[in-house]
């Protein structure tokens, strides 16, 4: 048996979220009605068939004992192939701030697994708050 847990707000979520096209209430309305199978007909159309990568950008002291706080002071323009997926943010007095441990996730899709992943590390390199931090190995091993 093969079990897969993802919760909405994963980093592994975020680059599957990145590639549907489709309405992801419409298939949750269908799933509570018992009438998933319907949806099965529109699931070439939900899909971008490209490869994604989603990079945690994490605060200070990540994971132990995350510094919060830290303003966040620039942030690239999400595009339908590349987003930032917020977790660990809050606003406090008009500023974006992060809040948590992992603040952002640069997640982009390319042609290829080796182009999703540097656009992803483009989007992580314009990202700017004291302390920030990202691994620079995502995706390595399927790239061997």
């Amino acid at each position: 048996m093969v079990e897969f847990n993802c919760r909405l707000g994963d980093p592994e979520t975020q680059p599957i979220f990145l590639r549907m096209r489709g309405d992801f209430t419409l298939l949750v309305e269908k799933a509570l009605e018992g009438r998933l199978a319907q949806a099965e007909t529109m699931a070439d159309s939900l899909w971008d068939t490209r490869p994604a990568v989603g990079v945690v950008v994490a605060a200070q002291h990540y994971p132990d004992a995350p510094r919060t706080g830290d303003p966040i002071t620039a942030l690239p323009t999400n595009t339908n192939d590349a987003r930032v997926f917020h977790a660990g943010t809050t606003i406090k007095e008009g500023q974006l701030v992060t809040s948590g441990g992992r603040v952002l996730c640069a997640t982009a899709m390319g042609n290829t697994l080796r182009d999703a992943q540097a656009q992803a590390y483009r989007l992580v390199d314009q990202i700017t708050f004291n302390g920030m931090h990202a691994r620079r190995d995502i995706g390595w091993r399927a790239l061997k």
